[in-house]
């Protein structure tokens, strides 16, 4: 095949895939018009709440209709970040505990209650009402079917209208009239309408992935977080993030303390006690003063590599000096399956950065082997955009999920400090392929000085 036929070829395929694009948009903007007689119906039953609450005092139908307007927004949130591919972060701030005082009293925030039930339904209507999300919600059940019904439905309404056209010949041709609009076309038999129908089509495709696009763009001004539960959120997690980095390193240092106990401490103690034992020995009987000496010293060489195994499992040595490429590709030999590291990374990353990662990697190839069942893993490392990548993917029987083990938990514990995130996706029967993104600098490669 010629490069002219190879470029005629890749063409078509493009403008195919374009075309499916185009029409997959046209069908998610037809779903979202077909939704604005449910928002209609959804400021029906909040207007209906809310009135109630006001006019007759019924407030338990306020909870209950935000609690409908936050499921439709949640949803719409999801649309959003779907099918527009616009992420629309939740922005609800978290609801109050409920506190109970010794003399058997609720403490909702404002007031004292003894009923459970009204203490919990006080708080959860002082909670929603002053929440600003609350309202941005129901500007959004206002204004949404006027404005996103009609950004909805301009391009299927255009496509649509475009096709009625191109029908037009063959209605003509029945005997029947032509339809409105295309009757005022000056072409006997309506002539024109196919050309036209076919222009409005086309225009109705191009129109649809910016439409799902502006959509999308729409939901998030309105049902996006504010700047004040942005901080809120953030507070949180710095919050979670500063108690879990103290938990990890008393976890840690319990740890160091438990293996020096365990490990060379008791060698040491017994090569004291042994050369001792040497000591007296030496006079009498040289024999087996030897022979104790020699024991002594192959407990000194063991207590050697568990001091340099526990100073490995704190930063290992191959990782500050080679960095981090390196230090996986080290860390790849010593775990029991076929790991193929790829890296393109032109410089090196804060120390605390690479440990976080190498780290984290090294739990992810754990995970492979002890809970997925991997026979071969890859992993990809690289950086763009400011942010430091590293990609595991491994052909295991995937089901993993974070809410049921603690090793997904302690990757992201690792990654928080530094607003770092970690995707995953592992569907049953597999494959797992972990993403870990870190927002990082890297400098100019360092060099080893050996």
């Amino acid at each position: 095949m010629s490069s002219t036929q190879t470029r005629a070829a890749l063409d078509r395929a493009g403008a195919a895939r374009a075309l499916r694009r185009a029409v997959g948009a046209l069908g998610l903007l037809a779903v979202l018009t077909l939704l604005v007689p449910v928002a209609v119906l959804l400021l029906a039953v909040s207007l209906a709440g809310f009135l109630l609450w006001c006019c007759l005092g019924v407030f338990p139908l306020f909870p209950a209709a935000t609690r409908l307007v936050r499921s439709a927004a949640e949803r719409a949130r999801w649309a959003a970040g779907h099918w527009s591919q616009v992420p629309v972060p939740s922005p609800y701030t978290p609801r109050p505990a409920l506190e109970r005082t010794l003399h058997g009293w609720f403490w909702t925030g404002h007031d004292y209650h003894k009923n459970r039930w009204f203490a919990d339904l006080s708080t959860t209507v002082r909670w929603l009402w002053n929440d600003p999300a609350t309202w941005r919600d129901a500007l959004w059940v206002l204004a949404n079917p006027l404005v996103g019904g009609a950004l909805a439905a301009a391009a299927p309404l255009l496509a649509g209208y475009g096709l009625y056209g191109l029908a037009q010949p063959a209605l003509t041709a029945a005997g029947l009239p032509a339809g409105p609009g295309y009757d005022l076309l000056p072409a006997p038999a309506g002539a024109l309408a196919a050309p036209l129908g076919l222009v409005l089509t086309a225009a109705g495709l191009a129109l649809a992935r910016p439409a799902l696009r502006l959509y999308g763009l729409w939901t998030r001004a309105l049902l996006g977080p504010t700047e004040r539960s942005r901080l809120a959120r953030r507070v949180e997690q710095l919050t979670e993030i500063r108690l879990d980095a103290t938990e990890a390193q008393a976890a840690e240092l319990r740890r160091i303390e438990r293996d020096l106990h365990d490990g060379a401490q008791a060698r040491l103690v017994a090569v004291s006690l042994r050369l001792g034992a040497a000591v007296a020995l030496i006079d009498r009987d040289p024999h087996s003063a030897k022979q104790v000496v020699t024991d002594a010293q192959e407990n000194v060489t063991q207590a050697l590599q568990e001091l340099r195994d526990l100073v490995r499992g704190i930063h290992p040595p191959v990782l500050a000096e080679r960095g981090l490429a390196e230090g996986v590709r080290a860390l790849a030999l010593d775990v029991p399956l076929r790991v193929e590291v790829r890296a393109e990374l032109p410089g090196r990353a804060e120390a605390p950065v690479e440990s976080a990662v190498y780290f984290a990697v090294s739990e992810a190839l754990t995970n492979a082997v002890k809970h997925g069942g991997a026979r071969g893993a890859t992993v990809e490392l690289s950086h763009a955009a400011g942010l430091l990548r590293a990609e595991v993917t491994d052909d295991g029987h995937g089901g993993a999920d974070p809410a049921k083990g603690s090793g997904l938990r302690g990757i992201q514990r690792r990654l928080a400090p530094f607003d770092g995130t970690l995707s995953l996706s592992s569907p049953p029967g597999g494959p797992t392929r972990l993403i870990m993104e870190l927002p990082c600098v890297l400098s100019s490669p360092r060099t080893s000085s050996s």
